[in-house]
């Protein structure tokens, strides 16, 4: 069971959804290493979690994530060697790959500011609901670090396109709600103090949905970017014929006869 103590952590057994709300609001929810840890450890946990269906990550108060704590992480980072640098950027690009390989949908209810790692965290959900007073920017420059950090010059081009993707990366401005939706990075825009309700009607709808055509989709996403049309032609038509013999193709046939909802497993 999943069970972390720096940020809160829950499963509502009758939908299947899993809220995690990053909890430090007086430090606008920066991360500390126990929360970059506890984080990877809660995703990668969840793929096999039984239960859930449906991922939604948030802020407490006025912050969706500030990114690394500038005394917690920051300062301490000041004083490692090489190996040790290596040792914690690799895991904060370990967090990404643990959210993008979580075969359920994961949402970001993005209810205020969200900047450097808190920026690159959101990026890396399926989807991303947004507060009208939100903003988000991708600070790693304005630091004197690489704008692709924790791949997000892997995620955000795929997003918004290449051109767009640079003069954030580059800049490291902060965007507001209503222009990262014009561009795509947010899918939509709910007013303030809507973003977590939003999203947890959104993860719910999606949580009765058919769990593995979700999963195959969201796998299909993330690697037919690198594929040619015949060989994403050749998977799709592999991973169709073997939904089609799970039971939640022919619980959607019968439903459709019967005239009622499904009913997915």
């Amino acid at each position: 069971m999943i069970a972390p103590t720096s940020f809160q952590y829950a499963h509502d057994p009758a939908t299947g959804v899993v809220t995690i709300t990053l909890d430090r609001p007086e430090r606008l929810n920066a991360l500390t290493f126990e929360v970059y840890a506890e984080l990877l450890r809660a995703f990668r946990e969840l793929d096999v979690e039984p239960g859930v269906r449906a991922v939604v990550i948030t802020g407490e108060g006025r912050a969706f994530c500030s990114g690394g704590d500038v005394k917690e992480i920051i300062g301490p980072l000041l004083s490692r060697d090489a190996d040790g640098l290596l040792e914690f950027t690799t895991m904060t690009c370990e967090l990404i790959a643990a959210i993008r390989a979580c075969p359920r949908p994961v949402i970001a209810a993005v209810n205020g500011t969200a900047a450097g790692a808190g920026a690159v965290i959101a990026t890396a959900c399926d989807i991303r609901i947004a507060a009208a007073g939100a903003k988000i920017a991708f600070l790693f420059t304005k630091v004197g670090l690489s704008g692709a950090d924790m791949g997000a010059a892997w995620l955000l081009p795929r997003i918004v396109g290449l051109g767009r993707a640079a003069e954030i990366l580059m800049t490291g401005d902060f965007l507001e709600a209503a222009e990262a939706h014009r561009i795509g990075l947010f899918n939509r825009v709910v007013p303030d103090g809507e973003a977590l309700p939003a999203a947890l009607e959104l993860a719910t709808r999606l949580a009765a949905g058919p769990s593995e055509a979700l999963a195959v989709t969201k796998r299909a996403l993330e690697r037919e970017s690198a594929m040619g049309l015949a060989e994403a032609l050749a998977a799709e038509a592999s991973a169709q014929a073997a939904c089609m013999e799970s039971p939640d193709f022919r619980e959607a046939y019968e439903a459709f006869v019967a005239k009622r909802p499904a009913r997915f497993e």
